[in-house]
């Protein structure tokens, strides 16, 4: 009898599958269901929902709604990570209008857009509105620039069943605090309203009163700076609200005479929080509900070592903490001991400008061998470090089992590290924390060998997004690290000692790579050598050195960049919006007209 070879799969009948696709929602099992065959192929395409875009020039808006005609959801990254650093030119690209154009025509049923790191111009805001308010429901303009609070106000008038508005670290011209009166006035299904680390100053107390009063279902609202003595009504009001960022303690007359901001009552069911500027004399108005606290934002206080103790102290339930490395060892001991259900750390490098009035202000080993011994629960830890130890990221390896994402910088205020390089330290925590998919390591040179980054690759196997800062020492290093981290598809590198044709080999190398960043490496003139790299659907663009004056008139300083490369997997093929600025390393572009080989 001839055996049946009929692959169960080409059984399922369309009605079955029709059921069941709705239920699979991980993007990567639905691109694993998409390449079964045409026709599931065809399904997911019917079905999907949502999709993120990781660099909007890896495909074009065409082929989305080509390919994805119902999406209700929609994540769209334009520039690099690098421009949140200043990194990468202004002009470099990330233009949201063709994106809003499709959209505006095709996507009917569009309720989700998030768009991080984009131009966005005002007109695009009025397409968007004008077209797509009625059903729109979330609009996420994160970390970008471009447009103005006249943009802001047609969506708010047009938009008027936004459940979450979010407009964090986004670069704002603030023309008149309008829109968020017309916000106030057309919107009663708010949950969320988000203009948090935003110059947007022209902001009425009133209007967030108005917006707490017909909101009633209002669980977070983050906002800049508004005085917290103008927003008691508004608490008053605000009986859902789960989340406060911002505010600020202006009023105070002078650290003897503080204006009394115990009349400030904070809603009941408030669990996320993050005062600006609260000093030492303002924090007595979180005691009350401090054990209640999940998450609790300090990056933006004015508090010293020892006001992190005693607050954290005072926060048994803590989950999420972000704050400055002026929380000290001593703060990372007093949270070891008083959060063991912490989840998420975030500690930032304070402004050097500010000084350090207390010596205990400073992360090192010390405080980090204490969080990993106490802090069992830590998925995501990012941390400036002062001073680190093999020793402590072997504690780490040990104890902090379920990590995920993990990133370390060493700052350069030490003359003297106490234990470089890294290499066994490094290699422990890759070894025994087997859930890491992120990982980050920014280190002084000298900080890690050859071997060293050799152990990277070797023991990363589940690793997908990598940044990694004066690592290595020649490039035999690099090309030992590119023989393994079998799954990553972003690689970001800075301060390195690689060469062109070293980089090119690694990422020949990395059968996984989606996307690669490079500053500060051997440049060639042009960047020519990295065109060994070319491979179908690889788009490779070099930015040369730059200097610029970084500023304002009265001081202004001279910036050096290193040469950039930036190298992406597109289905797009070459992008036609290239500034002066960028160079596309493509053989046939006109564009690139330095030559292939040494003349």
């Amino acid at each position: 009898m001839e055996e049946n070879r009929t692959a169960p799969y080409s059984t399922m009948s369309d009605e079955v599958l029709g059921c069941v696709m709705p239920y699979i929602e991980d993007p990567k099992d639905r691109d694993a269901v998409s390449l079964v065959c045409r026709r599931w192929y065809e399904l997911d395409a019917l079905t999907r929902k949502h999709v993120t875009i990781a660099l909007c020039y890896t495909t074009t808006p065409e082929r989305l709604r080509r390919r994805f005609r119902h999406l209700e959801s929609l994540k769209l990254k334009g520039k690099p990570r690098a421009a949140m650093f200043n990194l990468i030119p202004e002009d470099w690209g990330g233009y949201a209008k063709p994106w809003v154009t499709e959209i505006a025509e095709n996507f009917l049923g569009l309720k989700e857009l998030h768009l991080r790191r984009m131009i966005v111009h005002d007109s695009d805001l009025e397409l968007l509105a004008r077209a797509r308010g009625r059903v729109l429901q979330v609009l996420k303009i994160d970390k970008c620039m471009g447009f103005s609070t006249d943009g802001l106000l047609h969506v708010a008038r047009y938009c008027r069943q936004l459940r979450t508005l979010f407009l964090e670290e986004s670069s704002i011209t603030e023309n008149d605090g309008e829109w968020l009166h017309e916000l106030a006035v057309n919107n009663t299904v708010l949950e969320i309203l988000n203009f948090y680390m935003t110059d947007l100053i022209k902001v009425s107390f009133q209007d967030l009163e108005l917006i707490a009063r017909n909101c009633r279902s209002l669980v977070s609202v983050k906002i800049s700076d508004c005085e917290i003595l103008d927003l008691v009504e508004f608490f008053r009001a605000a009986t859902t609200l789960e989340e406060f960022c911002g505010g600020s303690f202006h009023n105070k007359q002078s650290d003897d005479e503080p204006d009394d901001y115990t009349v400030v009552r904070f809603p009941q069911g408030l669990c996320r929080l993050g005062l600006s500027y609260m000093g030492t004399n303002e924090m007595p108005i979180v005691f009350p509900f401090a054990y209640l606290l999940r998450k609790l934002d300090l990056l933006y206080s004015m508090l010293g070592t020892e006001d992190h103790c005693l607050l954290i102290q005072r926060c048994p339930n803590l989950e999420v903490l972000e704050s400055r490395n002026v929380i000290g060892d001593r703060g990372l001991q007093v949270l070891a001991e008083s959060c063991k259900g912490l989840k998420r750390l975030r500690i930032e490098r304070g402004e050097d400008e500010q000084g350090m009035e207390d010596e205990e202000g400073v992360v090192t080993h010390r405080g980090l061998i204490a969080l990993a011994q106490g802090c069992l629960e830590l998925e995501h830890m990012a941390v400036y470090v002062s001073d680190i130890t093999n020793a402590a990221l072997e504690y780490i390896g040990t104890y902090l089992k379920n990590l995920c994402d993990f990133r370390l910088v060493l700052l350069e205020q030490e003359e003297r590290i106490t234990d470089l390089p890294l290499d066994n330290g490094v290699r422990a925590l890759l070894i025994g924390c087997e859930k890491l998919r992120r990982f980050a390591l920014y280190l002084r040179p000298g900080g890690l060998t050859d071997l060293g980054l050799s152990y990277i690759g070797r023991y990363s196997p589940n690793i997908k997004y990598m940044l990694l800062g004066h690592v290595g020492e020649t490039d035999t290093g690099l090309l030992e690290f590119s023989r393994g981290c079998l799954r990553l598809q972003k690689l970001e590198m800075r301060g390195c000692c690689f060469g062109e044709h070293a980089i090119a080999d690694a990422v020949l190398r990395l059968k996984s790579l989606r996307y690669l960043w490079v500053q500060g490496y051997k440049a060639t003139s042009g960047g020519r050598e990295l065109m060994a790299m070319s491979r179908p659907y690889w788009n490779i663009e070099f930015i040369p050195a730059r200097r610029f004056m970084n500023g304002d008139a009265e001081e202004n300083v001279l910036v050096e960049h290193p040469a950039h490369v930036l190298a992406y997997y597109s289905l797009a093929g070459p992008r036609t919006d290239f500034p002066e600025t960028v160079i596309p390393l493509d053989p046939v572009s006109p564009r690139h007209r330095l030559p292939l080989v040494p003349t």
